[in-house]
């Protein structure tokens, strides 16, 4: 078959059909129908009566069940990386490695989520001992991206399924074959029909599920024009929202790092899952003291990344998940150049079979430059130079982002400190880079959306926290 693009919406859906497209080859892997309408309603009220009997049983039962998710994750991970790879292009490593992390949602939350939801007692100076209760609230909808297809969904449905709520899944259309996957994993390690649904729907059906009276809150990820979108239409309809949006993050090289270090992680951290991480290492800001020397070795580290099979050992970067993704990040590096950046390696579209993109480095990069400003979704490191440690701080604060962003320095106190107190994100990783854990929240400020998730702070995202006052 030949090249399929996806609609401007950067959606793969025509004729009510989704049809997915591996990335690497260009040849079409499966075609799904769209729900109708009235499909989608009936899903949902399906959902919203799997909810009603699932909030009455008891956390620890729930948690049971949760965890034989995790089981039953390992158990089928080859199938399913293998699925994950041929539908958006990530390393058969990398995919695998996803799915131990979602295992490891799984045990974390089975283990402490009946904790985190128990309920709390506050003692009052009248001798009353009122009861704080974390009751779900229903069904809560889910719009997930397609750049992490099994851990995406797992993050948002783990939590509110243990909070004791039902879960809809909207995935993105070209990881559909993932998603269901997802729901027949869940459906095998015992978890009620119908309470994990997956809904093959576009986007005007989306706005009308948001808008129904059983749709509870509704949480996406994604970047930042659509999180608008969603917490407008939301919005509207008095649900709350969590958003974990795009950024442009920024790691730090300050004048004590050890350089060999931070030109390691540094790579590591601008092309894991391909460059399409909302958490990837994407500015790189550098003091004046050591900037030439990293930006020598770090150009030469890129330099050597492999592109390739992503099924095959050794290769360093696949395809990037559509074409149309691929045409918007060399755009964002033409723009660049023509601003006044310059590229030190890469910055060349392939020819040949594949949206594949090569490792890139910007120097020269400043504000006004697309390499500065936006959020570059992809292999293309963006390399700003810096005075000193203070300015460095100042640069990496000068965006409408705020999801991560690191430190490299060998003075750990003094790291922490600028994390603490001086770097506006909603995370901070200190010499070393890393996606998520299951125990540390993860989120973001400013553009790069609000609510948090994992360490149990997904878990009370979308509860009624219920005050019962008993009277002495």
């Amino acid at each position: 078959m030949g090249k399929q693009r996806p609609n401007a919406k950067g959606r793969n859906i025509t004729d009510h059909k989704i049809t997915t497209i591996n990335p690497a080859t260009e040849a079409e892997l499966a075609q799904y129908e769209l729900m109708s309408d009235e499909q989608m309603f009936d899903a949902l009220t399906a959902c919203h009566r799997a909810f009603d009997d699932w909030r009455q049983r008891p956390a620890q039962e729930r948690a049971g069940i949760i965890a034989r998710i995790g089981e039953e994750l390992t158990a089928r991970k080859e199938e399913l990386a293998q699925l994950m790879t041929d539908e958006v292009g990530k390393l058969i490593g990398d995919s695998r490695d996803e799915i131990d992390l979602c295992a490891g949602i799984c045990a974390w939350t089975a283990k402490q989520g009946p904790d985190v939801l128990a309920d709390e007692t506050r003692a009052l100076t009248d001798g009353r001992k009122d009861i704080i209760a974390y009751s779900p609230v229903g069904v809560i909808y889910g719009i997930q991206p397609w750049n992490f297809p099994a851990y995406q969904a797992v993050r948002h449905s783990i939590a509110n399924l243990m909070a004791g709520n039902g879960v809809l899944l909207k995935h993105a259309a070209n990881c559909t074959g993932s998603g269901l996957l997802l729901r027949e994993i869940y459906a095998a390690a015992g978890l009620p029909e119908n309470l994990f649904t997956v809904m093959t729907i576009d986007h005007d059906q989306s706005d009308k599920l948001i808008a129904h009276e059983l749709v509870r809150g509704v949480t996406m990820t994604g970047n930042a024009a659509g999180g608008s979108v969603i917490a407008k239409k939301a919005g509207e309809h008095l649900k709350k929202t969590v958003l974990e949006l795009g950024s442009n993050d920024a790691y730090l090289v300050l004048e004590d790092a050890d350089l060999d270090l931070a030109v390691k992680t540094c790579v590591a951290g601008r092309i894991y899952n391909n460059g399409e991480t909302c958490v990837n290492a994407k500015r790189f800001v550098v003091t004046d003291a050591v900037y030439d020397e990293f930006v020598a070795r770090y150009v030469e580290a890129m330099s050597q990344v492999i592109s390739g099979d992503p099924n095959k050992d050794g290769t360093g970067l696949g395809p990037m998940a559509r074409d149309d993704l691929r045409d918007t990040l060399h755009k964002q590096v033409q723009d660049s150049v023509e601003k006044g950046a310059r590229i030190a390696c890469g910055g060349t579209l392939p020819e040949g079979r594949g949206y594949y993109y090569p490792a890139t480095v910007l120097v020269d990069v400043a504000p006004g430059q697309p390499a500065y400003d936006d959020e570059l979704f992809g292999p293309v490191a963006s390399v700003i130079r810096a005075k000193d440690d203070e300015d460095a701080m100042r640069i990496a604060n000068d965006s409408r982002f705020g999801l991560g962003g690191g430190i490299f320095s060998k003075d750990v106190g003094y790291a922490t400190e600028l994390a603490r107190k001086h770097f506006d994100t909603g995370m901070v990783f200190i010499n070393h880079f890393n996606l998520a854990t299951p125990e540390m929240p993860f989120g973001g400020v400013k553009n790069s959306g609000y609510g948090r998730e994992h360490g149990g702070f997904g878990v009370h995202e979308f509860v009624n926290a219920k005050a019962i006052a008993v009277a002495a």
